[in-house]
């Protein structure tokens, strides 16, 4: 906010100029009705060049995703575990030109894990380089102990890494770091792959799936309400029975066990024909406070978990 507010008239002139232009005679690909997108809007952060991966948004719907959790311009939005940051490349130029803000609590760049330094190496050097297409991104670790001041975000958001949370025993941690970070009646938009509903849940989530009851379950002990589901991005083509977890499908089409070498003649095919995985995208919000005075955290693990 302040170098944008630090620019010339001039400089501001020129800035708004070539956005107009890198948006001019742009179609809007992601389902939002098609035509040219004003810059600015959601369908233009959507529609950018800096977008990472967007052929996947046949899979992973964005604007629709997005505005089912209320996303506004002018929001603090705390993003939760980006990875490379396929969703980051949405929301910060839509944040930064709306005057909004967006914080990201990724990896912990001292992990002891090489792949978790190494993709939040990636992502500190593709958005925090080039703060007038992304703004300035706060980015603290989702290890830490408060996320982002008490009460002071709109919308939070975890993409497919609840999964994550419960492997690395986080879960019930970061979900209450969220709900103290975000402002009454904030929101917190899931989107995680669904498991299915019969059956225990593995409380590590090793496959990938996780039950859409247990995720509304860590929300609700953590004082969420539940809001709304959205089936917009199910894909009822996954029967969630793979060798590799969710690993098998795409984007990542594994072709071997974690850890153990690609296997080049393992066909592939069949799982590139299933598409991405089926997903829940669940919407939460924090109540007011005379609504919350009577929640006690369960001390009781549901019988439907696996321990």
């Amino acid at each position: 906010m302040g170098q944008r507010a630090s620019f010339t008239r001039r400089q501001l002139m020129a800035s708004l100029a070539a956005g107009a232009l890198g948006a001019c005679g742009r179609a809007d690909s992601s389902g939002g009705g098609g035509g040219i997108v004003a810059p600015g809007s959601l369908e233009w952060a959507i529609a950018g060049p800096w977008r990472l991966n967007p052929e996947r948004d046949r899979w992973r719907h964005p604007l629709q995703t997005l505005r089912f959790w209320g996303v506004a311009p002018n929001m603090n939005v705390l993003q939760l575990l980006p990875g490379l940051g396929w969703y980051t490349a949405i929301l910060a130029p839509y944040l930064a030109r709306g005057g909004g803000k967006l914080v990201v609590a990724g990896f912990d760049p001292n992990s002891p894990s090489l792949a978790k330094r190494a993709t939040q190496a990636d992502f500190n050097a593709r958005f925090l380089r080039d703060p007038r297409r992304f703004g300035e991104i706060t980015v603290t670790s989702i290890d830490a102990a408060t996320l982002a001041p008490a009460n002071s975000i709109d919308l939070a958001i975890l993409d497919n890494n609840v999964h994550t949370l419960m492997a690395e025993g986080a879960a019930e941690r970061v979900f209450a770091s969220v709900f103290a970070a975000l402002k009454t009646n904030g929101v917190f938009g899931v989107e995680q792959h669904r498991a299915s509903s019969t059956g225990l849940q593995d409380p590590l989530a090793a496959s990938g799936y996780v039950q859409e009851a247990y995720v509304k379950t860590l929300a609700q002990e953590a004082g969420f309400e539940f809001i709304a589901a959205s089936d917009v991005n199910a894909n009822p083509h996954d029967d969630r029975h793979h060798p590799f977890g969710v690993w098998s499908l795409p984007p990542y089409l594994r072709t071997s066990p974690i850890g153990q070498p690609d296997n080049p003649r393992y066909d592939t095919r069949p799982y590139a024909a299933i598409g991405e995985s089926d997903r829940m995208t669940l919407k939460f919000r924090k109540p007011a406070a005379a609504s919350v005075e009577g929640l006690k955290p369960r001390l009781d693990t549901p019988s439907w978990v696996r321990g």
